[in-house]
């Protein structure tokens, strides 16, 4: 999902201290005994957008939905599934069925019984409102119904023989929702699914029950005592928010946070040098790109694949490496990152920084420079604005160096700088035209596997997902095969070809892969990492296991 980062307000640190979030004892990490007890105070950069699952776009949303609700599987650091509210599963012969058996002693935090009947009814209601539910409908790509015949089974049909991997990915990011909830808010053909506020503190089924929240400052989130599964060892867990990455570090050091979830680069040298904070880093999922308006740019030839090329080949995108993730990050190529291993297509190569090839392209395809040396394209000077968010990582350095190289090639840029909730609305336009943009920049965090990202460059997500307006026939049609493709062999040929279909078709260019950077008090341990961090929304077991060290 769009990490839509560092929107949310500055406040003094107090207020999460004031929220009850106290802090943990010293400690070293990974020895002595694990202390039960305590409150993991968290410092983010990201944002909960919205409470409301049809509607959130940002990443600690969609973390907090993880924590809050039932999934019916979650995957481990090894990117397996393991059970979650579902104990087991079953694949008919046919790979047409799955039938999940599910937890038989759960409860919501009001004290309603949780039962298979919510998850039928979550999966139902996407398929019965898809317009409503578009931000989860993707997920049920090829579900022809669901049942629950009874309070601990769950029978999910497929229109034909899918993927199993595939499929439990997608069930992966489909929260279980109270039915005795939701359906109060099914009204005006479900167009009031989205208008649902679903303010704390919420009807929760998962470990934590979002019990204190401000937007743009702090969210607390207590252990449920009715939770299903394994009970946190931490009594609770708090996030406070950040515009300024410095702030976020200072809170560290100054041991008013116990960990932060993104390490600016420039500061991970002064972090490690202090003998109580640990710094983890590791092969990360979230990439940052140059979007080109594939449906209805202000300027014309902003659709020409060549022209996109062109501007590859013109920006240094290992300066962006070097001088901004000061190494750790990787130069871009597909959309599907090196963390997912053997999903990404291993033929495609980062574009060549080139700008002797850059201007011979733009010769070639008639735009010649005018006396300013600006060239010129369907009679207008090629200038553009550039949407940016104003406090991605490195966002004026990282404009810089796109400026840099899109003028030495005749090229305009304008820094376009909002936050994240504007940009969004300037790049999907009014009713979701799509008409009032040419080009911004931004990143995506992509989940454990491929369809998601995959998903986001679909027709069918316009109005959704989509930050592009693309829209390809063919490319479509290979989406649709690979969540059908039982063999995974066959699923990677169909990905493959469309990563190549997008990486020529160019909705993207994919600058560079960003190393999963974080930081610790050593006075807490059990973190449990994957590709997207070690709180992420695939995965409960880091806040099922952290605790302190005494």
């Amino acid at each position: 999902m769009r990490k839509l980062l560092r929107i949310g307000a500055v406040l003094a640190v107090s207020a999460l201290l004031a929220a009850g979030c106290g802090g943990g004892e010293d400690g070293t990490e990974g020895s002595g005994t694990p202390v039960a007890g305590g409150i993991l105070r968290i410092g983010s950069g990201s944002k909960i957008d919205s409470l409301n699952p049809f509607k959130a776009v940002q990443t600690d949303a969609y973390i907090t939905f993880f924590y809050i609700y039932p999934v019916l599987i979650q995957y481990d650091e090894d990117l397996d599934a393991i059970p979650d509210f579902a104990t087991s599963w079953d694949v008919s012969p046919d790979g047409t069925q799955i039938t999940f058996h599910t937890e038989s002693d759960g409860k919501w935090s009001d004290g309603a019984p949780l039962t298979a009947n919510d998850a039928a009814y979550t999966i139902n209601l996407i398929l019965k409102y898809p317009g409503p539910t578009a931000m989860m409908g993707g997920y049920a790509k090829h579900i022809s119904s669901v049942e629950a015949p009874d309070d601990t089974t769950l029978v999910v049909n497929y229109d034909a023989p899918v993927n199993t991997d595939w499929a439990l990915s997608q069930l992966n990011q489909i929260y279980v929702l109270p039915e005795h909830v939701w359906s109060q808010h099914e009204g005006n053909d479900g167009k009031d699914l989205k208008l649902f506020s679903n303010d704390a503190p919420i009807v929760s089924g998962g470990p934590f029950v979002l019990d204190a929240y401000s937007k743009g400052d702090f969210a607390r989130f207590t252990v449920n005592p009715d939770y299903y599964g394994p009970k946190p060892m931490i009594e609770a867990f708090g996030i406070k928010w950040f515009t300024n990455d410095d702030a976020m570090v200072t809170a560290l050091l100054n041991d008013e946070l116990d960990m932060i979830t993104t390490v600016p680069p420039q500061t991970i040298e002064t972090i490690k040098a202090n003998p109580d904070l640990v710094v983890d880093e590791y092969s990360g999922m979230e990439f940052y790109d140059l979007i080109f308006n594939s449906h209805k740019p202000l300027h014309e030839e902003i659709l020409d694949p060549k022209l996109r090329a062109a501007f590859a080949h013109a920006i240094d995108m290992q300066e962006m490496v070097d001088t901004i993730w000061l190494g750790h990050a990787e130069v871009g190529s597909t959309i599907i990152p090196p963390a997912t291993a053997k999903w990404r297509n291993p033929d495609i190569e980062p574009p060549t920084y080139d700008p002797a090839l850059a201007n011979q392209m733009l010769d070639e395809l008639g735009f010649k420079r005018g006396s300013d040396g600006v060239r010129i394209a369907n009679g207008h000077r090629m200038e553009y604005d550039i949407i940016i968010p104003n406090i991605l990582t490195g966002a004026d350095r990282l404009f810089g160096i796109v400026q840099q190289g899109l003028d030495a090639v005749g090229v305009k840029v304008n820094e376009k700088a909002m936050d994240g909730d504007a940009a969004w609305v300037a790049i999907t336009g009014a009713n979701n035209t799509y008409d009032e943009f040419d080009l911004a920049i931004w990143d995506w965090f992509p989940v454990v596997d491929p369809d998601f990202i995959l998903s986001v460059l679909a027709c069918d997500q316009l109005g959704g997902w989509s930050d592009t307006g693309y829209c390809s026939a063919e490319y479509d049609r290979l989406y649709n095969e690979q969540g059908k493709a039982v063999k995974t062999q066959d699923r990677q040929r169909i990905i493959n070809e469309m990563q190549q279909i997008a990486f020529d078709d160019a909705p993207y260019i994919v600058f560079y892969y960003v190393n999963a950077l974080e930081a610790h008090s050593a006075a807490w341990d059990g973190f449990v990492q994957n590709p997207l961090g070690s709180i992420n929304s695939t995965s409960k077991l880091t806040l099922e296991q952290v605790h302190k060290v005494g």
